[in-house]
């Protein structure tokens, strides 16, 4: 009986992506969970795992994937690379009609590939099933402190892609001397309590709003907040999450209330276009607005945050903004401009660690209905190409597909 095929693929979206979709012991466990698959890894010399690791337990490294089934990756696979006929799982990034990424899935309805998106797999409620939110909360806020510690000359730490693994970056936080700042966290998702992993780590105490609001300290603080604790009802009445979540024009933001008092601000709640900014450059213009350090971790170019006018990358992740002039200056380059870290790939900072998690996620939660029965519909669910076609739960992107919206 032949065994069914997957190739782990060589990133070739540049810059180069370090994250894999499986460990070398993942990989190994799938052959073990799934007796009639094998697991093939195509070479690579910039994957964060070695060939010589998947090797040592067993698992075929090649130059050639084509024989494979399904082909896994992570980011978006060049349109050269794409081999017809196969099932491919990977951030497509065209299910908001990216317009960089038109040409992908053209791509893919032309070479008759099953494209199956991870940002797609979900739940019955509508859960996303496997994410790096966690890892772009914990490498966010780092940079947050490592970007304080810069511009103030208060401690210096490693960059976060120095470090081996989360543990090895959690160990650097002990070098954190913070001044009595008052850092403030938005979002209480994955991204949000990846956020929290790191602040706790580095000791900084959780307080309450109200003390947030009107409390001097003698220690560095942090508060999260959620959509509740800054929006209100146009309408008058109590907020109502899911009435915010599909239809946030009825709402209005005061988070100018914690401009006041916030010296650092994490940015990590997921942001509607359509819902209220979080604040304006009118705002930051103003004489009592205090944050001067930004960590844009949901990285919105021109969304919820002014100041964020352009995604920064790992090697230079920080710039500064003048809501005077409106413009962008080289970091650190004046007290009065506030200084901006909008790193929009913040995972691959971590690559071990967060693929580690992201295979943990694909083998307990989605290789069982990818490979067996997909009874829940989580995979159909997932599928925007099939058979040469949309699926039905993606003909939304029939226009984009075949460039009738141009």
């Amino acid at each position: 009986m032949n065994k069914l095929k997957i190739g782990l693929i060589r990133e070739g979206k540049i810059p180069p992506d370090k994250r894999v979709a499986f460990t070398p012991l993942q990989a190994e466990e799938v052959e073990q969970r799934f007796p009639h698959v094998k697991v093939l890894c195509e070479t690579s010399s910039i994957r964060c795992f070695q060939d010589q690791e998947y090797q040592a337990l067993d698992i075929e490294v090649t130059e050639n994937v084509g024989q494979c089934d399904i082909l896994m990756g992570i980011k978006e696979v060049p349109v050269s690379s794409l081999i017809p006929g196969k099932t491919y799982l990977f951030f497509s990034h065209t299910l908001k009609k990216q317009p960089y990424n038109r040409k992908l899935l053209q791509a893919a309805l032309e070479k008759n590939i099953r494209l199956i998106d991870y940002e797609a797999l979900k739940d019955k409620q509508g859960n996303r099933l496997v994410a790096f939110g966690r890892y772009a909360g914990i490498v966010g806020a780092y940079n947050g402190l490592w970007t304080y510690g810069n511009r103030y000359k208060k401690f210096s730490l490693r960059r976060a892609y120095d470090c081996f693994d989360v543990n090895d970056l959690k160990l650097e936080l002990e070098k954190v001397k913070l001044p009595p700042i008052k850092i403030l966290l938005t979002g209480s998702g994955r991204v949000g309590k990846g956020a929290m992993e790191t602040l706790d780590s580095a000791r900084i105490r959780k307080v309450n709003i109200h003390d947030f609001l009107y409390k001097k300290f003698e220690q560095p603080v942090y508060i999260q907040l959620s959509s509740g604790d800054y929006h209100t009802r146009k309408a008058g009445g109590h907020f109502n999450r899911e009435e915010f979540h599909h239809h946030p024009d009825r709402y209005f933001s005061h988070f100018v209330d914690f401009t006041k008092v916030t010296d650092l601000l994490l940015a990590g709640a997921y942001w509607n276009p359509k819902a209220p900014v979080l604040f304006t450059r009118e705002d930051m213009l103003a004489s009592d607005f205090k944050i001067r350090i930004i960590a844009d971790i949901t990285c919105d170019i021109n969304g919820s945050v002014p100041s964020t006018k352009r995604a920064s990358t790992i090697p230079d992740p920080i710039y500064d903004y003048d809501p005077v002039m409106d413009a962008l200056h080289p970091p650190f380059a004046s007290d009065s401009y506030v200084s901006v870290m909008a790193v929009d790939n913040l995972p691959c900072e971590l690559p071990r660690s967060s693929s580690e998690e992201f295979g943990r996620d694909l083998i307990d939660r989605i290789l069982k209905p990818l490979l067996t029965d997909d009874t829940d519909g989580i995979i159909e669910r997932a599928t925007i190409t099939s058979n040469g076609r949309l699926t039905s739960h993606f003909a939304y992107l029939d226009d984009y597909a075949y460039g009738t919206d141009i």
